[in-house]
């Protein structure tokens, strides 16, 4: 109730978005420099070898639309899944104090968690290769 009658008795005047205004146009205003700088400072050569797309230096042959293992996207999902799970640790670690025992237990139940879900992957083979 206090936050509110406190948000309905300031007045905005348009000076008072002056700030937004001078940040936007400067950041517009360094991407438009940037941007007329490398058209003209760039090199302009275009050959043939330049125009190719490149593929991580890995020369192009056969077919793009030919089906690819399921075991790339797997790894690829797996790896951003337990990615994910790791970056749950930076909160626990930077208030490790202030959550006491409480915490600990909480952030051990979740590596439980984590580690029970890398058993049942490994377990069913989705990290093997040899198949």
């Amino acid at each position: 109730m206090f936050f509110a009658s406190e948000i309905l008795n300031v007045s905005t005047t348009p000076f008072s978005y002056f700030p937004i205004v001078l940040q936007l146009i400067a950041a517009l205003g360094f991407v438009g420099i940037t941007m007329v700088a490398t058209h003209f400072l760039g090199p302009k050569r275009k050959t043939s070898d330049k125009l190719i797309n490149f593929e991580s230096g890995i020369e192009q042959m056969g077919n793009a639309r030919q089906p690819v293992a399921i075991k790339y996207f797997l790894t690829a999902i797996l790896f951003v899944l337990f990615d994910v799970e790791v970056i749950f640790f930076y909160p626990y670690a930077v208030n490790f104090r202030e959550l006491g025992w409480e915490g600990f237990v909480a952030v051990v139940a979740f590596v439980a968690f984590f580690m029970t879900g890398f058993f049942y992957i490994v377990k069913k083979g989705a990290l093997r290769w040899e198949d």
